[in-house]
Parts: structure tokens; C-alpha cells; sequence
């Protein structure tokens, strides 16, 4: 199957301009760059994103994908275990650096840019537009009936609303607490705590009202679904980046031509269709970040 091509117009601009820096600024240094990702569907195609296209510019790469959570990932980079990962500026302020969340997108990444350097020696590259910050979804039929457009339109019937998602969301600070933090006190009919790749079917089969979202999910568009204002701006951003061993960058210094080439593709509706493809269509992640850089014009087929 190819890739829908309604994301190849917008997302190429710019890329003849990056290959010809990276050509310009050559391959590798000696030294194998390992390249991990956490575990889950949409880490799992960016870092081989990351991999193949390292490689394309004369890298040795070592996959270490598929490493599992946060702690995992962070822990493995600090250790030098890996070189190289995807992480979320979110993820970074909130779970890695545990500081005070924001909604700036520029100066959560100005903060964790600065903070990883300075404790950990990590070096954030260049972030994507994409922001897989968490959300709250509807269908199209079920917000039009209730006229709910915000997350202030779902508080205020949510006593009469079931909303759906993973168990965590009751208890983390950007979950239900929060909601009430900044919305104000509100009780639901229910909350549905179910596995999160069970979300999105109980929401369009009915068991629900609501669900928890992430603003890539494939999900969003594959069922045409409505992702409801954060009016009152409590999620913070969730940029992608690499984020890469300082000790690494300076052994093999086209690291950094190579994968900021690449960030400003991975946009939104790009990664809700790449994640879908894996999640919705079943192709392996491998093949789903080959198919997109070959059509991207930044690998040969």
C-alpha cells in the first residue's frame, strides 16, 4: 500500500535545501551511533526514522528500539547505553526533569534545552511541529448533539458524560486532577478505565462519550474524530526532537545535520497517518518509516 501523498506537498518544502547541507557536511566519524526509541507505536517509527536516515548519510547505526518507558529510555541515554532517542518536551519538563508544567511551546523546550545540557549532558536538536500532547476526542456526531467544542463545554455536562481512557489518567497531573485544577471541580457519570489501544473503540462503539486522546493518534483522523479545545491551556506541549549524548555529537558532529533534515517533516497529520499504518493497518513500523523517507526524498528506494 502507498501512503497517502496529502502530506507530501506541505511537508517537502524546505528538503532539497537540508540535503544539500547534509551532503556538504558529510557522513559519520568513526564510531557506531546507537539509536533507541521507548515502546510504543509512534517511538517506534521515528526511531527508525532516526536510524535509516543516520545510515543514508554514512553512519554506522545500532538499533536499540523498543526499550520501554520513560525511566528506561532516560536511563539507558544517561549510561551511554544508547547515543541517541526521540523525547517529548512534555515528557521532559514534567516526568524527566520534574519542574512546573507550561503551555509555552517555546519555553518548555528553551527550559528542557538548557536543563538536559546542564545536568545530564544531552543535547536537544532541532523539535518537529508535531505536539502529541494529551486531549480529550469525541466523535463528530456526539460533540455536534451536545455542542461541545471545548474542554469548558465537556466540564459543564460532564455529569452526564462517560469518558474513557488508561488508568493513569484518574491520577496524573495533567489528567483528571488537573482538569478539575483548572476547569473547575466537576464529577463525570463515569471513567472507564480500559487499556489504552482500547480507547478509541469503546468511544465509537458507544461505551463512552468522550476519550482520552494524544494529538498523533492515527485514530483521530482514521475515525474522523474531534479533538475538543484545551480553552484554558492546561496539556503542555509534546514536540519531538532527538535528544543525543553531547560526547556522541562530538564524536560524530553530522549527527545533527542529518536529523534536523528530517524534524520539520513530522508534523500532526503526518504522524497521525504514519501511526495509523501501524496501529490501524497493521504494517510494520520498519516499513512505514522507509516508505515515508524514500517518498520524502531523503533516502533512495
Amino acid at each position: 500500500m502507498i501512503l497517502s501523498r496529502r502530506w507530501f506537498n506541505r511537508a517537502c518544502l524546505g528538503v532539497a535545501a537540508a540535503l544539500v547541507a547534509v551532503a556538504c557536511g558529510g557522513g559519520g566519524g568513526a564510531d557506531t551511533v546507537r539509536v533507541g526509541s521507548k515502546d510504543f507505536t509512534e517511538q517506534l517509527i521515528i526511531g527508525e526514522m532516526y536510524a535509516l536516515v543516520l545510515e543514508e548519510n554514512g553512519f554506522t547505526v545500532e538499533r536499540k528500539l523498543n526499550l520501554g518507558g520513560t525511566p528506561v529510555a532516560q536511563a539507558a541515554i544517561e549510561s551511554g547505553e544508547i547515543d541517541l532517542y526521540p523525547e517529548y518536551t512534555g515528557t521532559a519538563l514534567l516526568t524527566v526533569l520534574n519542574l512546573p508544567a507550561s503551555s509555552d511551546q517555546q519555553e518548555v523546550f528553551d527550559t528542557v534545552q538548557r536543563e538536559y545540557q546542564e545536568r545530564f549532558g544531552l543535547v536537544w536538536l532541532d523539535p518537529s511541529p508535531m505536539n502529541n500532547t494529551q486531549a480529550l476526542a469525541m466523535t463528530e456526531a456526539q460533540a455536534n448533539a451536545l455542542g461541545i467544542s471545548t474542554i469548558s463545554d465537556f466540564v459543564a455536562q460532564a455529569s452526564s458524560l462517560t469518558l474513557i481512557g488508561p488508568p493513569e489518567f484518574e491520577v496524573r497531573e495533567d489528567g483528571l486532577p488537573g482538569l478539575k485544577a483548572a476547569y473547575g471541580d466537576f464529577s463525570l457519570a463515569s471513567y472507564k478505565a480500559v487499556d489504552a489501544g482500547l480507547r478509541y473503540r469503546g468511544l465509537v462503539d458507544g461505551e463512552a462519550d468522550v476519550a482520552v486522546a494524544f494529538g498523533t493518534d492515527g485514530e483521530i483522523n482514521a475515525f474522523n474524530l474531534v479533538v475538543l479545545e484545551d480553552d484554558k491551556n492546561l496539556f503542555p506541549p509534546y514536540q519531538i526532537a532527538p535528544v543525543v549524548r553531547q560526547a556522541a555529537l562530538d564524536a560524530n558532529p553530522g549527527i545533527a545535520d542529518a536529523l534536523n533534515q528530517l524534524s520539520p517533516l513530522l508534523n500532526d497529520e503526518v504522524m497521525r497517518e504514519l501511526n495509523y499504518e501501524v496501529s490501524g493497518n497493521q504494517r510494520e513500523p520498519a516499513d512505514v518509516a522507509r516508505e515515508f523517507l524514500v517518498n520524502a526524498g531523503l533516502m533512495a528506494e
